[in-house]
């Protein structure tokens, strides 16, 4: 009886620790939402869905206190410039809306505040406009950063402006603060601002109608005629009606080639991971 009880309850205890196994086994199976440990405790997500994305407003626009945030599924806040995902696949990337194409208040992310959320641009104290409409939507490429320790051999030594690398979507779609949109990139233009190096991304949101039509800057100026030039000469002179001299562009003011573009993506994503990991100091940027 004693050896059957014995048997009996190592029977039992096999079982159990193979249960035990077999949830351990389904657990370390399962997607995990971290991407990698930031450093302090930070930590971003690799399985956001950037479609169950939304902006969620707080305060009124064109005040003080007014931000945009993203928020997921689940009503949770995250950064538009650190969680939401560079790449969407094949060649294309997410790109966050921050001024909508015929709108002038310069908005922008708040680098330097928690989850980054986008909010009007101020100077001394003051809100600030364009002089006139951007034509395009506008925003940034997200998990990129100019930086601005480092010297680019391309574009006259200038160094990085210490933001997230800004894009031109040329679509026809009047986009909101806040929306992201699934862009190919079809150009790069080199604008220098006070010294800085600020790059500027013309590409295109992929449920544009024209989309398939435009692949590289050459498609640009044929079924956009005249729309890389407006941008340059847009960038160029918007701060000449407050008394400012005008942008200038490196890469012989002309619009480089998509492939260029690409190589600034990239580059600018190694400086954003090296910026996340801290292997360069972030200063007043907020990582969370």
């Amino acid at each position: 009886m004693a050896t059957a009880a014995t048997a009996s309850a190592t029977a039992a205890t096999r079982f159990t620790l193979l249960a035990c196994a077999g949830l351990r086994s389904r657990i370390s199976r399962r997607p995990t939402a971290v991407r990698f440990q930031r450093q302090r405790g930070l930590t971003t997500t690799a399985l956001l869905k950037t479609a169950d994305l939304l902006p969620k407003a707080q305060g009124q626009p064109e005040t003080l206190d007014y931000r945009v945030f993203l928020v997921d599924g689940g009503g949770r806040k995250v950064s538009p410039w650190h969680d939401v995902p560079l790449r969407a696949g094949d060649g294309v990337f997410h790109f966050v809306v921050e001024i909508p194409k015929e709108s002038s208040a310069k908005m922008e992310v708040a680098t330097d505040e928690a989850f980054t959320p986008i909010k009007q641009d101020t100077k001394k104290g003051n809100l600030r406009y364009y002089p006139y409409n951007i034509n395009w939507n506008y925003g940034l490429l997200p998990q990129t950063w100019e930086d601005p320790t480092s010297a680019n051999s391309d574009v006259e030594g200038a160094f990085g402006d210490n933001d997230p690398v800004d894009v031109v979507e040329i679509g026809e779609r009047h986009a909101n603060i806040g929306d992201v949109l699934k862009v190919k990139p079809l150009a790069a233009l080199a604008m220098i601002d006070e010294g800085e190096l600020d790059w500027k991304i013309v590409a295109i949101s992929l449920d544009d109608p024209k989309a398939s039509l435009v692949n590289d800057v050459d498609d640009v100026e044929k079924h956009f005629p005249g729309t890389l030039t407006a941008i340059r000469d847009w960038f160029r002179d918007y701060k000449i009606p407050d008394g400012k001299p005008a942008n200038r562009f490196g890469l012989g003011n002309k619009p480089a080639s998509k492939e260029y573009a690409l190589k600034v993506i990239e580059e600018t994503n190694e400086s954003w991971e090296k910026l996340v990991k801290r292997n360069i100091p972030a200063g007043e940027l907020s990582l969370a």
